[in-house]
């Protein structure tokens, strides 16, 4: 029953979103021609490998490589609005809906992200469904560290509840829930 539930609104949020999807999609074909989306393995629960949808926001002969690790001339002018705007995530409706991933949860890792990798693994974060944002995401924390990633991961997990992937799920787009994630949870002390 939660399961076909989420599945509609993720149906129905991924329908309403299409035009603008559509829309990004011709300024990529435009800028840098096809594809304007891309697949990328990722590790979800159990370590287990999946493909993740994603709008390309990079040049096509970009290194495979973690964004932060990537130089800034890679992206692409459009995809810097599509990133802000945070577009490029929207397309992981699909693995919700294919049971990959949850909304909220763990951001999946890259599979060469070995690091990351290690660091979870001593955490059991690949215990539970990856999400396309969470809390690590909401809060500033991104996989430049994978130390204090496996760590916001981990705060994550331990105190999973509803309201927290509520304010997850605002701090995501709005300023005001991620200081309160920030403070209630104490991420500034990582």
């Amino acid at each position: 029953m939660i399961v076909a539930l989420r599945n509609t609104i993720c149906i129905f949020g991924l329908i309403l979103i299409s035009p603008i999807l559509l829309i990004s999609a011709i300024f990529i074909i435009i800028e840098d021609g096809y594809p304007p989306f891309f697949i990328q393995e990722r590790l979800g629960i159990n370590e287990k490998i999946f493909s993740m949808y994603k709008i390309r926001t990079m040049k096509k002969q970009t290194p495979q490589d973690g964004t932060h690790n990537v130089n800034e001339k890679y992206l692409l002018s459009v995809g810097k609005l599509i990133r802000k705007l945070k577009l490029d995530e929207f397309p992981q409706i699909v693995n919700v809906i294919r049971g990959d991933i949850n909304l909220i949860g763990p951001r999946p890792g890259l599979i060469m992200q070995e690091a990351l990798k290690a660091e979870r693994v001593k955490k059991y974060i690949y215990s539970v469904k990856p999400g396309i944002t969470g809390l690590a995401q909401s809060t500033g924390f991104d996989m430049s560290d994978p130390k204090k990633l496996a760590q916001v991961d981990e705060i994550y997990i331990k105190n999973k509840s509803p309201k927290l992937m509520i304010l997850i799920f605002m701090a995501t787009f709005f300023k005001m829930p991620r200081e309160i994630l920030k403070r209630q949870l104490k991420l500034d002390e990582i």
